[in-house]
């Protein structure tokens, strides 16, 4: 159990690798999920994952939940489909399995992912397969992803060393040295490497969340992204709220989503969107890698987009649906966050997003409103700027060269320079 001191909180103590993981378990229950007592826990992992998996599910246990679910995915039979199946099977889903997901949370289970798969793992396939797959999966998915965006359970998102996913990160070493070195960063990024993790959460959590009460203060119309290859308006959905950090879900469990997190966020509005903006680091989908991307913009929608690679798997995720050329998320990320002063690209969203400010392309998470919306139809959050999708994909556009200002009844208040907040 960790142990909470008054002392420095942040001061760094030195664990064994065995340590560590069983901090990244607890960490991952108490404050990622703050399970209770006789909640059900449903995870999702890699194989090479469960180490990881066994922490976590002990200390789920300790903190009293009625019973722990895993589903194991393999890297190695995930590219068997793509490289022996007949093609008609690129437009099948698991539906069962995504139904039964669905009904889990909607019982109340509680959501974990872990992630650490290879993030070129389909690098070479046909990217036509690829599309057809992600749509066929994000259509099955569909019930179950709305209700982790509409945060209706505790959901929590964690990150596991893996040696493909360590290989991609640190090239230049040797395996064992690259797997070390990737849990390393993790477990910094995690921030469970010092005298008491939950206490470092806790503090971490009420910056995150004073920053949000300032911009939900401030209530800007917009905001105006500017800098090298980027001069962006982002409108803000009508009745837009902040958020970062902690949050109380639906079902009044207050946990935090994702491990690492350094973002505060909220929903833009779908139709008032312009400008150009390029991207500041490689984005990695679906095993495929795609950058330098460069989008413009029109009312809401793009209308241009290149990359210098992955441009067609890009424009076949732009096609996925009405909602997938706009964006539902915007968040904003110090560019001295922990993440990016460590120059470590990890080649995984979870991380990078929060190493730069970013936009996500797709569904909008409805949590981000002010005023209750539960009961609208599909059509009045559309009115209210909410996009909808099948997708949901982050992608970076901040660095120390982008500035930001907030945009209010034609006034204009400096936010970010050279990626730093104007404001302590």
């Amino acid at each position: 159990m960790i142990t909470a001191k008054e002392s420095n909180v942040s001061a760094p103590s030195t664990f064994s690798h065995e340590q560590l993981l069983d901090r990244l378990g607890e960490v991952a229950v108490r404050v990622g999920l703050n399970i209770t007592p006789g909640q059900q826990l449903l995870i999702t992992a890699p194989l090479t994952a469960v180490a990881l998996v066994r922490r976590v599910t002990e200390h789920a246990y300790k903190a009293g939940a009625s019973l722990v679910t895993t589903l194991y995915a393999d890297d190695e039979t995930t590219l068997a489909r793509f490289i022996h199946a007949p093609d008609d099977a690129f437009d099948v889903a698991p539906t069962w399995l995504a139904e039964g997901m669905a009904r889990a949370f909607r019982e109340g289970a509680a959501r974990m992912a872990i992630t650490g798969a290879n993030p070129t793992l389909l690098k070479g396939q046909d990217p036509e397969r690829i599309a057809r797959a992600n749509r066929a999966s994000s259509k099955a998915n569909r019930p179950a992803m709305e209700i982790i965006t509409q945060f209706a359970v505790n959901w929590n998102i964690i990150a596991c060393a893996t040696p493909a996913w360590a290989e991609q990160v640190f090239p230049d070493l040797p395996p064992e040295k690259a797997l070390a070195a990737l849990w390393d960063g993790i477990f910094k990024a995690s921030r469970v490497d010092v005298a008491d993790p939950v206490a470092e959460w806790k503090a971490h959590n009420a910056a995150l969340h004073a920053r949000a009460k300032f911009m939900n203060d401030s209530r800007f119309d917009a905001l105006h992204f500017s800098g090298p290859g980027t001069d962006l308006t982002v409108g803000l959905a009508d009745g837009h709220l902040w958020a970062g950090g902690s949050e109380k879900s639906g079902n009044g469990i207050v946990c935090n989503p994702n491990i690492p997190t350094e973002e505060i966020f909220t929903t833009p509005h779908r139709s008032k969107v312009n400008g150009r903006v390029g991207s500041t680091k490689p984005l990695f989908h679906q095993g495929t890698l795609i950058d330098d991307i460069s989008v413009r913009f029109e009312n809401g929608r793009i209308v241009e987009a290149t990359a210098s690679q992955g441009e067609d798997v890009l424009k076949r995720i732009l096609d996925t649906d009405e909602g997938a050329a706009r964006i539902g998320e915007v968040a904003l990320v110090p560019h001295s966050s922990p993440i990016s002063a460590s120059k470590i690209l990890y080649r995984n969203t979870l991380f990078d997003e929060n190493a730069s400010s970013h936009i996500a392309l797709g569904q909008a998470y409805t949590k981000c409103m002010v005023v209750d919306i539960e009961g609208l139809t599909p059509e009045e959050l559309l009115d209210r700027g909410v996009n909808d999708s099948l997708i949901h994909i982050d992608w970076m556009i901040g660095s120390d060269k982008i500035d930001l200002d907030g945009l209010k009844n034609g006034n204009r208040v400096p936010l970010m320079r050279a990626g730093e907040w104007v404001q302590a």
